[in-house]
């Protein structure tokens, strides 16, 4: 499949959350004040943040054999099949193909390097999907490979919508989605000119949640 069929199996749940569906699996990554989500069978939690690792939205979108895959301090708040990964580390589940990447701060101290906190790369359908995570504009980004980047736009606590789109076009997705917005910082406007900036660089799609 391609980027544009991918793209299709992709639903924003609001804030950093997100359901991809690939591979006959169901993958949620930081599920958030959600409304409406089908069961997950891998749920991703990038860091312990209450807006990323939401024990009661976790609940709201587990089974009993979904696999959790985490860092430390967000596996300390949760139960059940829950992996813990730092980044660096591979691992597939399910047939799913994921990456456990970096995401921290560079100029601001809410998301400590240290902590070993993550963004995920996930392979489906022969699509890379990379999920930013709460991060800035850090120099790992300039090894990745993948197609479809998801990334935080709103400032604050990670990068600005500037930052970003220089963040965009260093990785050269073939596809980039704005995310970390409507929720507690940042704007439907900060979306909208990061997608804007970006034409003729790289596709870039809002979606609505």
């Amino acid at each position: 499949m391609g980027v544009n069929d991918v793209v299709k199996n992709i639903a924003w749940l609001g804030h950093d959350g997100f359901l991809i569906k690939g591979n006959g699996k169901a993958i949620v990554i930081d599920p958030f004040q959600v409304k409406e989500c089908e069961p997950a069978d891998i749920i991703l939690v990038t860091h312990e943040h209450y807006d990323h690792c939401s024990p009661e939205d976790i609940n709201k979108v587990r089974k009993d054999s979904t696999m959790i895959v985490t860092e430390a301090d967000s596996a300390k708040k949760l139960s059940g099949d829950v992996r813990v990964v730092r980044p660096g580390d591979k691992l597939t589940v399910s047939g799913i193909e994921i990456e456990a990447v970096p995401a921290y701060n560079t100029n601001k101290n809410f998301h400590p390097k240290q902590n070993g906190w993550l963004g995920f790369i996930v392979a489906v359908d022969g699509v890379r999907i990379y999920h930013a995570g709460d991060t800035d504009l850090i120099p790992e980004m300039g090894s990745l490979e993948v197609d479809i980047a998801l990334l935080p736009v709103s400032g604050t606590y990670v990068m600005t919508a500037d930052e970003a789109i220089e963040a965009a076009k260093i990785i050269k997705p073939k596809l980039a989605i704005p995310m970390h917005y409507g929720a507690i910082v940042g704007s439907a406007d900060d979306a909208r000119r990061f997608c804007d900036a970006l034409a003729g660089t790289c596709e870039a799609v809002l979606l609505s949640s």
